[in-house]
């Protein structure tokens, strides 16, 4: 199948880039990016603006889109910027590949989405989703991880010392608290974008946690 990959430069994103590369179902991948990615003969990765995206590029049409797209306030700057990045970014993504002919959709959420929640950022990954529902897919995925657990390119304040903690309270702690690893969370969004299962799942903080102990 061909995949459309959003997101392809963070965290999340590049973990599904190379679980991507490495799976003979996944037979090309585009990856529209800001910034070149290395080459690849399965892969495409055009450079885009996000807030330009080109309505006709014939690199819509695919099989499923995967977005890990996402960003921080302290990146983004103010809740306008954040809510561009992490609400109408992959919203936008979505219309296109959904006009073009795509009918599976997986995103990386967070697990205290809740478009009804006081806290900006769950509200805001909330939002999103429930937006995304009525658009028509016929399978749509929402991962929902906690805290993730990886190296990023860039340090998020608070969330070093809060990875620490959890990496020793661990095995004592509900899974629902638990860190999830960025390889698993983009094997479950892969996984998701693969299968194309009819209907809307949700996969959990506590089942991304499910096979460590």
């Amino acid at each position: 199948m061909k995949l459309l990959l959003v997101g392809a430069t963070g965290l999340v994103g590049r973990e599904v880039l190379r679980l991507a590369l490495a799976d003979a179902r996944v037979t090309a991948i585009v990856a529209p990016v800001r910034k070149p990615l290395p080459a690849h003969p399965r892969l495409e990765a055009p450079l885009v603006d996000f807030d330009r995206l080109p309505p006709d590029a014939p690199w819509w049409q695919a099989a499923a889109v995967i977005c890990t797209l996402g960003t921080t306030m302290k990146v983004a700057g103010t809740r306008q910027a954040f809510l561009r990045v992490d609400h109408d970014y992959p919203l936008a993504v979505a219309r296109l590949a959904l006009a073009a002919g795509t009918r599976t959709y997986a995103l990386n959420s967070a697990a205290g989405a809740n478009a009804g929640s006081r806290i900006f950022y769950n509200r805001v990954k909330g939002e999103l989703e429930r937006d995304l529902e009525p658009l028509g897919f016929a399978s749509l995925t929402y991962v929902r991880p906690g805290l993730i657990g990886g190296e990023r390119d860039v340090a998020r304040a608070g969330e070093g010392a809060a990875l620490r903690l959890l990496r020793v309270l661990g095995p004592v702690l509900p899974r629902r608290w638990r860190i999830n690893p960025a390889p698993r969370i983009a094997q479950a969004l892969l996984e998701a974008a693969l299968a194309g299962a009819p209907g809307v799942h949700v996969v959990s903080s506590e089942q991304l946690s499910a096979s460590i102990p």
